[in-house]
């Protein structure tokens, strides 16, 4: 596999702290950076993003190889891992810096995403309808690098206890197959 089969998918979909956890531990993956897109602001540092001060969503960016695992999967992996019905919240995280959206790269993962937001709405899967956004991919701003590996950096952290655990916890669940070993 080349480098230049590698493909790259956006993600918002509440704290990064909580996204990047989930998306380290799946095959295929191979890089998953916290960051910031989807605002106005060029370089937004993290305490103008928590604050909602630059239209940015908290967001990682995951590089994979698509022969490993696909942008579908990684769109189910998302979709269970948050709440996408709630509009721009995520547990106590308040705010259009926490909202659910996916940032697409190629009018294919756009079908995608619109595909499985359909589908898992149809299925009713969810209590509510899913108010993620679709949204074309724009610039994305790495956050500061004690942004960056938090779970593993900190995993007897409290937050990373009470919160980050339970998702990791419904990943092993519902994607034990398509975990690293």
């Amino acid at each position: 596999m080349s480098v230049q089969n590698l493909q790259k998918a956006t993600f918002a979909n509440g704290c990064f702290w909580c996204t990047e956890a989930v998306f380290q531990r799946l095959e295929g993956v191979k890089d998953v950076k916290s960051g910031f897109t989807g605002g106005v602001i060029k370089n937004p540092p993290y305490r103008e993003v928590v604050m909602g001060r630059t239209g940015h969503a908290e967001a990682i960016q995951i590089i994979y190889d698509p022969e490993v695992v696909d942008y579908k999967t990684l769109l189910y992996v998302f979709f269970s891992t948050h709440d996408p019905t709630t509009l721009n919240r995520q547990g106590y995280d308040v705010g259009e810096q926490y909202r659910s959206d996916i940032f697409f790269h190629s009018e294919a993962q756009r079908k995608d995403a619109e595909l499985i937001i359909s589908e898992l709405d149809s299925e009713e899967i969810f209590k509510d309808k899913i108010v993620t956004k679709i949204s074309k991919a724009s610039e994305f701003y790495s956050a500061e690098e004690e942004h960056q590996n938090f779970y593993n950096n900190y995993t007897e952290n409290r937050y990373c206890q009470l919160i980050i655990e339970p998702k990791l916890a419904t990943l092993r669940n519902k994607f034990s197959h398509q975990l690293k070993p």
